[in-house]
């Protein structure tokens, strides 16, 4: 506590990211990073662009990367909003819709940023319970709210909501924003963008620190009316008017015009994932059923916090949360190959 801050500053509970050790020679499966980098044209456009050129400010509106993305998704340039990271999105969505005096509505188990943005822009959290095998029951949504939002697929369980579901929650609240957080998506859903032509109320988040491997570039992503791209370009632009580089514009752009690096190695997590899978349950492990970069998983027999350190011990480095609920759980990243086998004999040589 210090007495120059602002008074509310006392009560804020800041988010904690997941760790970034600073020892090398690890297998680090613990942030759902991307184990294949960017793609080679993206990386080649950032090139590009270090040059002379720094000295000037970027393009405030990013039509570039607007451009690009909207021709990705096949919707109206008007549609379309770019920030600094998904995080930094989320948080001017947070600001432009949830600020209505009453609660607002996400999983219980889910990404752990939102309860701390509703402490930053005093919106009251309202968690909803997931069912008993972690997944979402849209029913549960039809209650009073000035705000819905959840990952799809949720993380960190991993489960997928079918678009059926999001349009569920969608009809029973026309009168609230409901924002899809896709940052898993590419890895085994459908997006949700596909809807927002017929939802007014529908604003789908994403980023391309996942699928797109640029998460040291910060780059994130709405799509959704222009009612509501109005309302994040308000916030924005009386907050910072240039979010993002000259090089993270030009990144970004060619990365997303690179659409068949960008399958390529999505398929290739994907085989991994379902690979690891298969390895942990031959290990007793329970595996929830998983559309995103990683595995949410707990043993039969062993404690989930013993796993985890004995795997550290072993410089792998996998993430655990001590929460109501899932503590007996391992939130495991998809690597590379030479990464999910050692992963896999670590836990052998731990069972043991």
């Amino acid at each position: 506590m210090s007495q120059f801050w602002s008074p509310f500053v006392n009560n804020l509970v800041p988010y904690v990211p997941g760790e970034q050790p600073k020892v090398t020679q690890l297998v680090k499966l613990n942030t759902n990073e991307n184990p294949y980098g960017p793609s080679p044209k993206a990386l080649a456009a950032m090139q590009a662009e270090i040059g002379d050129n720094l000295r000037l400010y970027p393009d405030p509106n990013c039509d570039q990367l607007k451009q690009a993305i909207a021709e990705y998704y096949q919707v109206p340039v008007s549609q379309v909003f770019v920030g600094n990271g998904s995080d930094e999105v989320l948080a001017h969505a947070f600001n432009a819709f949830f600020r209505q005096g009453k609660p607002l509505l996400f999983p219980d188990i889910s990404y752990s940023f939102y309860p701390v943005y509703c402490g930053l822009y005093g919106i009251e959290p309202k968690p909803v319970a997931l069912d008993e095998e972690f997944q979402i029951n849209p029913e549960d949504y039809r209650q009073d709210n000035g705000g819905i939002i959840f990952p799809n697929p949720n993380a960190p369980t991993g489960c997928l909501l079918p678009l059926t579901a999001v349009e569920q929650i969608l009809q029973a609240n026309p009168q609230s924003v409901v924002l899809v957080d896709e940052a898993y998506i590419d890895f085994g859903g459908d997006s949700a963008v596909s809807l927002v032509a017929q939802y007014p109320n529908l604003l789908v988040c994403q980023t391309l620190s996942k699928s797109r491997s640029l998460a040291g570039l910060r780059v994130g992503l709405a799509i959704g009316q222009p009612e509501l791209i109005e309302g994040l370009e308000r916030i924005k632009n009386s907050f910072n008017s240039y979010p993002l580089d000259r090089a993270a514009i030009a990144g970004a752009a060619a990365a997303f015009a690179d659409v068949e690096y960008f399958q390529q190695t999505c398929n290739k997590v994907i085989e991994s994932r379902e690979q690891v899978t298969e390895a942990l349950l031959g290990l007793g492990f329970e595996v929830l059923p998983s559309a995103a970069n990683f595995v949410f998983a707990r043993h039969s027999s062993q404690d989930a916090a013993a796993l985890a350190q004995g795997l550290r011990e072993q410089n792998i480095i996998v993430r655990y949360f001590n929460q109501p609920r899932i503590d007996q759980f391992l939130r495991i990243s998809i690597g590379t190959d030479t990464e999910n086998a050692a992963l896999i004999k670590g836990l052998q040589q731990l069972l043991s």
